[in-house]
């Protein structure tokens, strides 16, 4: 699959966050922890350039452990403070005011010199969409700023959020980059639902990433599905149709509605702690 998505509404929103980059002391770019290379968006680093920056690996309940430590690392090492967490647990969230402060300690100095004090902290909240950013401002604030969805597009404009008198966020709209040079990116993104599936092949996405599981997860499958190995992916998805009683007449297996069952499973959770690219893959 040679999966493209940018549509027109991208390309105004990176006109607005590089008119309003010039407000912001520090850029925070929310990742998926389950492909923190294939969702970071290459356009954000010649946006926030001479910005503070802060990676979250979000959504790290969905990701396996191991590999998220090891991403952490890579990005620590890229000169990015880093923070792991789930944006539906509040208990989590406080460690990002900490953080913020650390990365912007300079600016604060520089401020105390001049005789300012408590000026806010402006942050600039980035990512692709269906990442979380919306849960993790809503988490942040302790209320409901922003409309939350389990689609991408959900947030369409700007708004700034005071997070307390010492940090406020703006809030921008999920934005993907013009091409993916590697179809394997486009492929992850559509794995974790960054991609509008009314453009994709679902059945063709679950094979995919049935292959993967089988490679790599194949103890999540057979725990999910009670699957046998060494089935072809195709088996996979008329297995689970059975044992999901998706029928078509005929009684013929509904492989479609089987193939979206799959890709609901992987991505909230079902199938397990999922990782679907380790640092090696994007050196």
């Amino acid at each position: 699959m040679d999966i493209q998505w940018y549509p027109g509404h991208m390309t105004k929103a990176k006109r607005m966050m590089q008119e309003d980059i010039k407000l912001i002391d520090i850029v925070i770019e929310l990742l998926d922890a389950r492909v923190p290379f294939s969702s970071k968006n290459p356009d954000i680093d010649s946006l926030a350039n001479n910005k503070y920056r802060l990676i979250i690996l979000n959504k790290a309940d969905l990701a396996d452990d191991k590999v998220t430590k090891l991403w952490e690392e890579y990005y620590k090492k890229k000169g990015f403070f880093v923070v792991k967490l789930d944006s539906r647990n509040t208990s989590q969230i406080k460690v990002v005011t900490s953080v913020v402060q650390q990365a912007c300690k300079e600016k604060i100095e520089r401020d105390r010199k001049r005789g300012i004090i408590n000026r806010p902290i402006r942050a600039m909240i980035v990512g692709i969409p269906n990442v979380g950013k919306s849960t993790f401002i809503n988490s942040y604030a302790k209320k409901a700023c922003t409309k939350v969805g389990n689609k991408p597009g959900v947030t369409k404009g700007k708004q700034w959020i005071r997070i307390s008198k010492n940090i406020e966020l703006l809030d921008t709209p999920g934005i993907l980059w013009p091409k993916f040079d590697d179809k394997s990116v486009g492929e992850r993104l559509a794995f974790i639902g960054s991609i509008n599936d009314e453009i994709l092949n679902r059945t063709e996405l679950a094979m995919l990433l049935t292959k993967y599981l089988q490679n790599n997860y194949c103890n999540n499958l057979i725990d999910r599905y009670k699957i046998k190995e060494n089935l072809s992916c195709h088996e996979v998805l008329a297995h689970i149709a059975d044992i999901r009683q998706c029928r078509l007449k005929g009684n013929e297996p509904d492989i479609e509605k089987a193939a979206k069952l799959l890709l609901d499973d992987f991505r909230s959770g079902r199938l397990g702690r999922i990782s679907l690219e380790v640092p090696e893959v994007s050196e």
